[in-house]
């Protein structure tokens, strides 16, 4: 399995930081959270976007995934949606990245079914995008539908090789989910996973991997056991616990817990 990490425990640090924490910890790859404070977004111009894959290049690091906020099972009209799903698309492609991520977002104004339909149209409608651009788009175990069993009511009403799934094992956790079940589910759709660990479901503040309580042996036994050989991108979700330990520091030691673990699972 390939490693990578999120932006999203470096928020703001300029490319060429990111690129050099992710080739000097030996990541295979980074997942680059697209949003208007961070250096990457839809808003960058043809020649911003062209300067961010040369980073890249240079370092040796793969561009894993455009992690975007769309929303595709909130109430609404679609259009803005599927604008956005384009936007990000046309990212990733610009950037080389295979995945955009999106959120479910189906919030509490519908029923499951409703919220179930709206993301599947909306995928449906932007799959046939994607294709056209070698971009696959991933739902996210997240939200209203952080169950392996959520996601894919709504991926198998797509049904379009360029949708899938994003497995953050932190939700499906706290949905109830035991790793070999949400795998069972996610493994047809699967792009990649997010690993992270956590004190408790009512704290969720960002710990060094290992040093919680998500199952992250189990699922990682679980994905070896089943000969799955994808990417492993740990979120560490600095932005929103600004006394979380920075996560520069605890690369290495996270590269290290990654690497036991798929050693202890082969």
């Amino acid at each position: 399995m390939k490693l990578a990490f999120s932006t999203l425990g470096v928020p703001g640090l300029p490319i060429s930081d990111v690129v050099w924490l992710a080739a000097s910890h030996g990541y295979h790859g980074v997942e680059l959270r697209a949003h208007p404070e961070e250096p990457v977004h839809t808003g960058l111009g043809i020649t911003e976007r062209a300067d961010v894959v040369a980073e890249f290049k240079a370092g040796g690091v793969e561009i894993l995934a455009v992690a975007g906020y769309a929303r595709v099972a909130e109430p609404g009209e679609d259009t803005p949606v599927l604008a956005e799903l384009r936007a990000l698309a046309e990212l990733a492609r610009d950037l080389g990245a295979p995945f955009v991520r999106v959120f479910p977002g189906g919030g509490t104004e519908q029923s499951a079914e409703e919220a179930d339909a709206t993301a599947a149209r909306r995928l449906g409608l932007a799959a046939e995008h994607a294709a056209d651009l070698g971009v696959r788009i991933l739902l996210e175990t997240h939200d209203s539908h952080r169950t392996g069993a959520a996601a894919t009511r709504v991926l198998g009403q797509v049904g379009h090789r360029n949708t899938g799934a994003l497995w953050d094992v932190m939700h499906t956790w706290l949905g109830g989910e035991q790793p070999s079940v949400s795998y069972a589910a996610l493994s047809p759709y699967l792009g990649y996973v997010q690993v992270k660990d956590i004190a408790s479901a009512e704290d969720t503040t960002p710990l060094a991997l290992g040093a919680g309580v998500l199952p992250l042996t189990e699922c990682v036994e679980v994905l070896s056991r089943e000969g799955w050989d994808g990417w492993l991108c740990w979120e560490y979700e600095a932005r929103w616990y600004p006394d979380a330990a920075p996560l520069p520091e605890q690369l290495a030691a996270g590269r290290r817990h990654l690497d036991r673990l798929l050693c202890e699972s082969a």
